[in-house]
């Protein structure tokens, strides 16, 4: 069995097995990095262009549980590859579980900071359970582009 065990990790370690990064749970530098892609993106092809990839439900900037949200400076969706019925609302006023106004911390860490990371409780895609978030803002021209790591 040990034997079998080897082999296999030799295997995936020179890639002749499969091995899928996404399928491990994002972290705060994974979060972060996207952010700074997608802002790296909307700095060479523009802010519409950058939208327009977020909203893409198989885009670069969908992994799993982690992925980049859109906002503009008020709070409103401007793009969300996994809930697109978002896109257009404000909600900057809802709560999440705990009653926190994570939504406006957002858009306020954006004005004020111009970058930092928010805490929440968010559903997690994945697994469909409601978990704690930390999410890395952006505040990136007009827009504030946000992704976060799920908390264990």
């Amino acid at each position: 069995m040990i034997k079998y065990l080897r082999v296999a990790l030799f295997a995936t370690a020179c890639g002749l097995l499969p091995f899928s990064a996404s399928a491990a749970q994002a972290t705060k530098a994974d979060a972060e990095g996207i952010v700074q892609k997608a802002a790296a993106f909307a700095t060479k092809n523009g802010e519409d262009k950058l939208v327009a990839e977020v909203n893409k439900k198989d885009g670069p900037f969908n992994q799993g549980d982690l992925y980049v949200v859109v906002f503009d400076k008020a709070g409103t969706v401007l793009a969300h590859p996994v809930t697109p019925a978002l896109v257009g609302k404000n909600q900057v006023a809802e709560p999440d579980a705990d009653g926190k106004l994570f939504r406006k911390e957002i858009v306020d860490v954006a004005d004020k900071q111009g970058s930092g990371w928010v805490n929440y409780k968010y559903k997690n895609p994945t697994n469909g359970e409601v978990q704690a978030k930390t999410s890395y803002v952006k505040k990136q021209g007009a827009l504030i582009i946000i992704a976060g790591a799920y908390v264990k």
